[in-house]
């Protein structure tokens, strides 16, 4: 069985959309301490409709934020 990573690429889409940290948590209601931690992968889960509240701010998909990578 191969094991699959999710990474976040959160900073990613910030620095495309020229758009602060500060800036999205707020727009989306959640503490800037959760963007650094969703932004450093070091998040347990996420809800559905708080990202779903990222991508609309963002305008992006959810694939644009995650993406599962193969771990050998």
């Amino acid at each position: 069985m191969t094991d699959v990573q999710i990474i976040v690429r959160l900073d990613v889409m910030l620095a495309m959309r020229k758009t602060k940290s500060r800036d999205l948590a707020q727009a989306v209601g959640i503490t800037e301490q959760n963007i650094s931690l969703l932004k450093s992968g070091k998040v347990k889960g996420i809800r559905f409709d708080t990202l779903a509240k990222i991508c609309a701010v963002l305008d992006c998909q959810p694939g644009d934020l995650l993406e599962a990578v193969l771990v050998e």
